[in-house]
């Protein structure tokens, strides 16, 4: 089972809500917006397979993740209510299409139910470039990141998912490499639709949910409904945690 983290208590009034991070994140990256959502409910954040603690595995594909999820619900109780973001969104997608018993309600963050044209193989490649050897402190990671073109924002994030003490990623680069066709892709033998609630918090900046991506995501999503953060990207969460709450808050309590 993947490893994850947990903030407040369960309730039996409350649905748990559990938070799937993107691609090379992990559970440690949500703490702060986990820790102020658990004043009202119990807030689970996992780390995806082949990241941070949990098991590595060959396959990187949403039906396989979607089933990690499944898992981790099974072992809690369901229906939970459920956010995932980036590739953690298309997660979250896949398992409200295949097992919608076990979701209260939808939040995906900045990610459609499309096949993208762009890679993150140029963030693999940049995580390679870091000597792990002569690692001594996050920062000398960060200033060899910065010289391969990683800007400041994503070099703090990238290592987060360092264990300088090990001199190691928490992340299997190799299988994340070989699966990349399937993680910037969608399955589209998934057909769904989950009916739920579903809410679509999308940068205002950011261009991974576009007005031509609405009348596919309707088809799985009926019930879906849409909103930007202004001035945020992709990483709208980080970008404006507040903002990104503050919706999030709203949907749930709604």
């Amino acid at each position: 089972m993947l490893s994850y983290s947990e903030y407040g208590t369960a309730s039996a009034d409350t649905p748990s809500l559990i938070i799937v991070h993107g691609l090379y994140g992990s559970g440690r990256n949500w703490g702060v917006i986990a820790k102020r959502l658990s004043d009202t409910r119990h807030v689970i954040t996992p780390d995806m397979r082949n990241h941070g603690s949990s098991p590595r595995a060959p396959s990187q594909s949403y039906p396989d993740m979607a089933q990690d999820i499944a898992e981790l619900i099974n072992h809690f109780g369901g229906p939970v209510d459920l956010l995932g973001h980036s590739m953690g969104g298309k997660t979250a997608m896949a398992l409200a299409l295949t097992q919608p018993a076990l979701i209260n309600r939808l939040i995906i963050a900045d990610i459609a139910p499309v096949r993208y044209g762009h890679t993150q193989q140029g963030m693999i490649d940049a995580m390679r470039t870091v000597d792990l050897a002569t690692l001594t402190r996050r920062s000398d990671a960060e200033s060899q990141l910065a010289a391969a073109g990683i800007e400041p924002a994503l070099q703090s994030f990238f290592t987060q998912s360092l264990d300088v003490p090990n001199k190691a990623w928490r992340l299997n680069l190799d299988v994340l490499e070989a699966e990349m066709d399937k993680i910037i892709g969608w399955p589209d033998q998934i057909t769904g639709p989950f009916d739920g609630p579903s809410f679509f918090l999308s940068g205002g900046a950011s261009d991974y949910v576009l007005p031509t991506h609405r009348d596919k995501i309707k088809s799985l999503f009926p019930n879906a409904r849409f909103a930007k953060i202004s001035d945020a990207g992709h990483w709208l969460h980080a970008e404006k945690p507040r903002p990104f709450e503050a919706s999030v808050r709203a949907f749930l309590d709604a």
